[in-house]
């Protein structure tokens, strides 16, 4: 989970990334990723930066799915806004180069501890997809 003000620690942010932490490393020493240091010198990079690495991913990359659910189309992602209101909210995930918008609870955002920058999987189910033309 981020620390509460858009960041991650490098380890979370590769675990999102399905990366390791001396990849991440590297791209900071290349200036393909944009870290922050603490004054003890740890890496902190923000959750617009892995965001914006998640997007660039090829879209028809292909996981197996990350919990058993019967929901097939599962997707890592991370939180990028979350409105709460008296009983409703709205959670903004960023899974790749989807943007994904889901309405839950209030208490299901308490209860899951959803911030911007929590690592989420979205599972989409439905019964209806609706298509449109362009123009």
């Amino acid at each position: 989970m981020a620390d509460g003000d858009g960041f991650l620690r490098i380890g979370q942010a590769a675990a999102v990334l399905g990366v390791s932490v001396d990849t991440l490393r590297r791209w900071d020493e290349e200036g393909a990723l944009a870290v922050e240091r603490t004054a003890g010198g740890q890496r902190r990079v923000p959750v617009a930066e892995v965001t914006r690495l998640i997007a660039e991913r090829d879209p028809g990359e292909r996981r197996p799915p990350i919990v058993a659910s019967s929901a097939r189309n599962q997707m890592p992602g991370v939180v990028t806004g979350v409105t709460v209101g008296a009983a409703a909210a709205t959670v903004e995930v960023q899974a790749g180069p989807f943007r994904l918008v889901s309405l839950m609870t209030a208490e299901s955002v308490q209860e899951l501890q959803l911030a911007p920058g929590s690592q989420v999987i979205a599972s989409v189910k439905s019964t209806n997809v609706v298509i449109g033309l362009p123009g």
